[in-house]
C-alpha cells in the first residue's frame, strides 16, 4: 500500500495546505518502488495515520450526516470543465508527476482509454471526471480533512472486513462493537445491491452524487466506476461481494477495465490540453448539463 501526498495552495493566504494521503494503491501486480523519482521514501507513518483517522471516524452516522449535508448541492454552480480547472489547485506533492496539474492525470487516464476503447466515449468522460470530488479539500467545499476525501473506501453499517488496510484501527470505531453494525451483513441483506449500501464518505461518493442528482446520462457502468473506483477491498479481495446484485456484477467488469488506467496511466508525456479540450467538451455537452450544482 503506497500513498501519494496532495498539497494545494490557499490563494487567499498564499499558504500551501497539505493533504497527506490520496490514491492508495493496493495492487501487488504493479508494485511501486520504495522511493519516488526524487529519492524520498514514502512515509508509512503518514499512511497509517491517515487510515487510523479514517477507520476511527468513518461511522454509519458520520456517513449519513455527510450525505445529508452534501446532498443539498449548495456549495457552487459550475460546469464540468470548470471543475477540472479548479482541481488544478490540488497537486500531488510526492508523486513523480510533482509539477503537473491534476488535469494531466485525468486526461492521461482518459486518453489512454480513448486509444484502447475508441467507441466507448462514456468511458473516456468517466475517466475525466472520476476524481473531481477531490474539490472537497478546498475551503469553498467544506475543506474536509484527508481521511474524509481520499483513500480506500469501504462499507459502513456492517462488519469491517479484515481485508481493509490497517484493519486494527477499526477497533476504535464506535460501530465496531455495536451489534447492529458488527455482523457480516449488518443492516443490509445479501444481494441488496451496492447502491443500497452506505460507503465511507469521500470524493468517490460525492462525485457520484453530483453526477446523478444533476441528471447525467452516463450509463450505469460510468456511475458505478465513479462511485467505487477506490473500493479496493472489493477490487482486490472480493470483500463485501455478498451485497452485489446482477447489475453490480456487470458494471464491475468495466470497473476492472478502468482501474488499470486510473492507477498506471501517469506518464511524462503530457497531454496537450487545448488540443483535446474540444473533444471532451463535446462529451460533457452530450452527457451533462452546461452547469451543475455542487
Amino acid at each position: 500500500m503506497v500513498t501519494i501526498c496532495i498539497g494545494k495552495v490557499d490563494q487567499a493566504k498564499g499558504q500551501k495546505i497539505q493533504l497527506d494521503a490520496n490514491e492508495l494503491v493496493s495492487n501487488d501486480e504493479f508494485a511501486l518502488p520504495e522511493k519516488n523519482a526524487f529519492g524520498n521514501s514514502f512515509r508509512k507513518d503518514i499512511v497509517e495515520q491517515h487510515y487510523k483517522s479514517s477507520h476511527i471516524n468513518q461511522t454509519y452516522d458520520f456517513v449519513k450526516q455527510m450525505r445529508e449535508e452534501y446532498m443539498k448541492l449548495d456549495k457552487a454552480e459550475m460546469g464540468i470543465w470548470e471543475c477540472c480547472e479548479l482541481l488544478n489547485e490540488v497537486v500531488d506533492d510526492s508523486d513523480p508527476d510533482l509539477d503537473e496539474p491534476q488535469i494531466q492525470h485525468l486526461l492521461q487516464s482518459a486518453e489512454a482509454i480513448r486509444k484502447d476503447y475508441p467507441n466507448e466515449d462514456w468511458l473516456h468522460l468517466t475517466a475525466l471526471i472520476h476524481d473531481l470530488g477531490k474539490i472537497l479539500v478546498l475551503p469553498k467545499f467544506g475543506g474536509l480533512p484527508q481521511w474524509a476525501v481520499v483513500g480506500d473506501t469501504f462499507p459502513v453499517g456492517c462488519a469491517f472486513d479484515e481485508s481493509n488496510v490497517h484493519h486494527k484501527y477499526f477497533k476504535e470505531n464506535p460501530d465496531f462493537n455495536n451489534p447492529k453494525y458488527n455482523t457480516r451483513n449488518g443492516v443490509y441483506i445479501e444481494g441488496c445491491g451496492l447502491d443500497n449500501v452506505l460507503m465511507s464518505w469521500g470524493h468517490d461518493d460525492y462525485m457520484y452524487m453530483v453526477a446523478k442528482e444533476n441528471g447525467t446520462t452516463l450509463p450505469s457502468a460510468g456511475l458505478f466506476i465513479v462511485r467505487y473506483h477506490s473500493f479496493y477491498p472489493l477490487h482486490k479481495y472480493g470483500a463485501y461481494s455478498q451485497f452485489m446484485n446482477e447489475e453490480d456484477k456487470e458494471n464491475f467488469k468495466w470497473l476492472k477495465v478502468f482501474n488499470k488506467y486510473d492507477l498506471y496511466s501517469k506518464s511524462k508525456l503530457l497531454v496537450d490540453v487545448e488540443k483535446v479540450k474540444p473533444y471532451y467538451e463535446s462529451l460533457i455537452a452530450k452527457y451533462f448539463p452546461a452547469k451543475l450544482k455542487w
